[in-house]
């Protein structure tokens, strides 16, 4: 009897174990466990910094700028449309995608390129020029008076080895035109001498005040030839090339009007000499202890 009930209670609970879940919760009708299909997320949006500016120089390349401001090679060439970016040219301007974080492969990578500042109305951009970090007034673009204004010519002629434009932290107020030591320094347009003699971060330079309120500047001069009041017409010889305050010799001219700095590539006549050649290629000079004022 007692076997016959212990079959029975086997019987009966056969049944309930072969549909119970493997949980061991009450059984239910049995239906895969499904979840809502996860919607495919879009990969996130890489996000740049707003855009600067960057002065190609001599030497320079896409590649080497894509590495120093650790930037995609090709979204420099994009944003710039450059049909030919095996082909800069020296004072190219070029928008450098999310720069401003970018740090700078140069210097150990310690030093960050100075950022296009917010022009002013009338277009200049207030920055800092060189080591002494002077307050100075840039005028970037091409001037309105470009073809209307007086008329200069190249005082020395050479590669220009480093363009008016940002350098690392700071802003370069001019050019820097490549000649050999001695090599004569004539007045890029008739003027007066405003001042001959020796400043800071200039070394020897030289200032002639012109009509309609230009200034040109020829600094780190080996020897100045004119002197304060003397007046020159527009190709007379005023000093000799030098490295005075520079780490090589060149000079170092700027065009200035009404507290303003004007880009001199962008006043001289244009000429097919302004890049320097491959043997010439150098890094840019720069002035052992102070600023380009």
């Amino acid at each position: 009897m007692t076997r016959a009930r212990r079959a029975i209670g086997v019987g009966l609970l056969l049944p309930g174990l072969l549909v119970m879940p493997e949980s061991g919760h009450a059984a239910g009708p049995i239906t895969p466990a499904t979840k809502p299909a996860a919607k495919p997320q879009p990969p996130a949006a890489k996000k740049f910094a707003e855009p600067c500016l960057h002065v190609v120089r001599s030497g320079e390349s896409v590649s080497r700028l894509a590495t120093r401001y650790r930037v995609p090679r090709q979204r420099i060439i994009d944003a710039n449309k450059l049909e030919r970016p095996e082909a800069l040219r020296v004072g190219q301007k070029l928008v450098i995608p999310g720069c401003d974080r970018m740090a700078v492969a140069a210097a150990g990578g310690t030093a960050t390129m100075a950022a296009m500042p917010k022009p002013d109305p009338d277009g200049a951009v207030l920055v800092l020029v060189g080591p002494r970090r002077i307050p100075t007034r840039l005028y970037m673009s091409v001037p309105e008076f470009a073809d209307q204004g007086l008329e200069f010519s190249w005082p020395v002629i050479g590669p220009v080895l480093s363009a008016m434009g940002p350098r690392r932290r700071v802003w370069h107020a001019g050019i820097d035109i490549g000649a050999d030591i001695g090599t004569p320094v004539y007045a890029a347009a008739p003027g007066s001498v405003y001042f001959s003699g020796t400043a800071r971060g200039y070394g020897r330079v030289v200032k002639i005040e012109h009509e309609n309120g230009f200034m040109s500047i020829y600094a780190h001069n080996l020897e100045n030839l004119v002197n304060v009041g003397e007046r020159v017409e527009g190709g007379a010889m005023i000093a000799t090339v030098g490295r005075s305050r520079a780490s090589q010799h060149h000079l170092h001219f700027e065009i200035r009007r009404d507290g303003l700095v004007y880009n001199p590539l962008f006043l001289l006549p244009r000429r097919d000499v302004a890049v320097a050649s491959a043997d010439e290629l150098q890094p840019p000079p720069h002035d052992e202890d102070d600023e380009d004022e």
